[in-house]
């Protein structure tokens, strides 16, 4: 058989071009990483700047937060799923579990009166000094007195979510203690991010970033806040004034909160969860207003009647003036009122003026793939927001139990890290400074010899943050699950509750107390999990099982 050859445009045989079939597996660029490579069609037009992490977000801070606050008032599935995250993170009564590090204590004071006993009678009463002034009908702990605690720590997430920024002012008024007042003097004030900016609008300096003022370490020493929102016009000159706050007292009380996720070191703002998705979303937006629009004037314009003659055809025929114009037109709806004529059943017999005929609108609203386009953007969405998809979209109908289970699984992770982040960065302070007002003017139960509250701040006021529970996909199966961990020593009681049904474990236990006390009052028989002669490991069964 006769070797091929591959000729020329002179006939001669071209000569080997001297590459390997190895090489010729490989791109002829010389740099060791194609992200690095600049050559390559799909790269070369890509050349994105390196931004510093205060200049990609300052400079264009106002700009992000407008857009991403537009599409949550004005867009059902952002607005959706930021109220899905708060409720889920932070929900209605977000509040601290006081859980004192008595071994610390101990460490410090050399006094073993600081053990498991005494941190469970501490922590009764501060909780209790606490939903004092947290759940005040008064609203004493807002300065504004507007919220109760939860509502403005969930009001502060919101803003962490939306504007990147959870900002607070603490202030200390005794000027609110009195009979039918107030019984604290600490209060919170939530503060607009936007107000947060350097005086005058200047652009960020060496130890000013974005409103926040910062020393030689980059440790931030003060604030700079504007006295009022720059969109009221009102306010006049208050919107051109700012104040230099500190940002704590000299014993380290804290006067100003201001929590925001790190994304890269030496970062002093940040920027919402939606960010990545804004263009998408946008898109998104249009595209479905564009289908709507399309679909209600299909319905509306459902068909119609054309003719042949416009307006100066018709009066040029008829040579008269417009009085025979508008006769004509007369004579058409004349023409069609008289017209009546139907069948038996109600169905109508169109008959039509000379000329005319009816036209149909087409209807193919929405086109085939507006749903695959809205899903895929609806999961992208999902991937930032740390939502599953379902979650976003409300809906389950193409997710069997174990698949959702997952899916919830996985969004619980990232709500749980939020919550913490929250708490440590925003809630927990304002909880140091509240106990820190106890310690100096209430009767706490402590040992002979405690370390003072400035100098075991972190031990006295160590806390687990509550709010609402996981809750359950298949009650029956998880709650087994939860009593095999039980049983197995896998699991406390407290950690179960929190977790899965969000609430006090003392208090539960108080509850089944009284409950039983209340059953024997009345002669009741007690239920079966106050009985001692069945254990609940004997308990577990399928529901089928008799």
């Amino acid at each position: 058989m006769a070797k091929s050859l591959i000729v020329g445009t002179d006939g001669k045989p071209l000569a080997p071009s001297g590459v390997s079939r190895m090489r010729a597996l490989n791109g002829p660029s010389r740099i060791p990483y194609d992200a690095a490579d600049s050559w390559s069609d799909q790269l070369a037009n890509w050349q994105p700047s390196l931004w510093s992490p205060d200049n990609e977000i300052n400079i264009y801070r106002d700009r992000i937060v407008s857009r991403m606050r537009d599409m949550v008032r004005n867009d059902g599935w952002v607005s959706g799923s930021v109220t899905r995250i708060l409720d889920n993170a932070v929900g209605a009564a977000y509040r601290p579990r006081i859980k004192p590090d008595y071994r610390a204590l101990a460490l410090l004071s050399g006094n073993k009166a600081f053990d498991a006993v005494w941190a469970s009678e501490y922590s009764r009463v501060v909780e209790a000094h606490w939903r004092t002034w947290a759940n005040d009908t008064g609203r004493y702990c807002d300065v504004e007195r507007k919220q109760t605690v939860s509502q403005m720590l969930r009001l502060g997430f919101r803003h962490k979510l939306i504007d990147g920024d959870a900002l607070a002012v603490l202030q200390y008024r005794p000027d609110r203690i009195g009979p039918g007042r107030g019984r604290f003097a600490t209060t919170v004030q939530i503060v607009d991010p936007d107000r947060l900016s350097n005086p005058r609008q200047q652009f960020d300096m060496e130890h000013i970033r974005g409103g926040v003022e910062i020393d030689d370490d980059g440790v931030p020493v003060a604030y700079h806040i504007r006295k009022a929102h720059i969109g009221d016009w009102w306010s006049g000159p208050d919107t051109v004034t700012w104040d230099r706050i500190p940002r704590e007292t000299a014993w380290g009380r804290p006067i100003v909160i201001h929590d925001f996720d790190h994304e890269r070191g030496a970062q002093h703002r940040g920027t919402g969860i939606l960010t990545p998705v804004v263009q998408r979303m946008k898109m998104l937006i249009k595209y479905d207003q564009s289908e709507l629009e399309a679909s209600v004037l299909n319905a509306i314009f459902g068909a119609y009647i054309t003719s042949p003659y416009d307006p100066g055809m018709v009066s040029d025929a008829l040579d008269t003036s417009d009085d025979d114009l508008t006769r004509y037109q007369e004579l058409r709806l004349g023409f069609h009122q008289d017209e009546r004529l139907s069948l038996a059943n109600g169905a109508r017999i169109p008959l039509l003026a000379m000329g005319e005929k009816i036209e149909t609108v087409d209807a193919a609203r929405p086109v085939s793939n507006f749903s695959d386009f809205e899903s895929a953007v609806l999961r992208n969405f999902a991937a930032a927001s740390g939502l599953s998809t379902q979650q976003v979209t409300q809906d389950w109908s193409d997710v069997n139990y174990s698949s959702a289970r997952a899916a919830l699984l996985e969004a619980w992770k990232t709500l749980t890290r939020r919550r913490i982040d929250f708490s440590e960065g925003f809630a927990q302070p304002i909880l140091a400074a509240f106990i820190e007002e106890l310690h100096s003017d209430e009767d706490l139960p402590l040992p002979a010899g405690a370390p003072d509250f400035i100098n075991a701040r972190a031990a006295y006021c160590r806390a687990q943050w509550m709010g609402p529970g996981r809750g359950w996909v298949d009650p029956v199966a998880e709650k087994k699950g939860a009593i095999l961990a039980l049983d197995a020593g896998l699991s406390t009681l407290e950690m179960e509750i929190a977790e899965n049904v969000g609430e006090d474990y003392e208090e539960v236990l108080d509850q089944r107390a009284s409950e039983i006390e209340a059953c024997r009052a009345r002669n009741l028989p007690l239920p079966s999990w106050a009985q001692a002669d069945e254990f609940a490991r004997d308990t577990i069964r399928d529901p089928e099982e008799k």
